[in-house]
């Protein structure tokens, strides 16, 4: 099968790619955007520093060597870090579309963090942390 061929192909491929965004990071942006220009309005400060912590959390994730963990190790910031910023922009929202889709992302998206940390046990790796609210 394929699948984790490819699965371990991507992983590799983020962990290797991380030493080169680090510099972008330590400037305060992400491949060399500017995140205080890009996310204006309310919760624009808010929605900055989220990504900023999913990219310091995805960065400070050790590779266990495994890449179904190492994957499930580096989706679990990605889908907090969605969460938190539906959360974070929900209150400004207008539009009922919009904001019926933050509302299932968030559900989704934390249905699935439990899921990857059940997995992570299954898997013999301890699962991150849950991150303070």
């Amino acid at each position: 099968m394929k699948v984790p061929l490819i699965v371990a192909s991507a992983v590799s491929l983020l962990l290797l790619a991380t030493p080169l965004v680090a510099p972008a990071q330590e400037s305060g942006s992400m491949h060399g955007m500017d995140h205080g220009e890009m996310h204006a309005g309310p919760a624009g400060d808010d929605v900055a520093a989220i990504m900023d912590r999913m990219m310091a959390d995805m960065h400070g994730i050790e590779p266990t060597g495994d890449a179904d963990a190492d994957f499930l190790l580096m989706m679990i910031p990605h889908h907090q870090s969605a969460v938190d910023m539906a959360k974070a922009m929900l209150p400004d929202m207008d539009d009922p579309e919009t904001e019926a889709l933050a509302r299932a992302i968030v559900a989704s998206q934390e249905a699935e963090i439990v899921s990857m940390r059940a997995m992570l046990d299954r898997l013999g790796h301890a699962p991150a942390s849950a991150r303070p609210e």
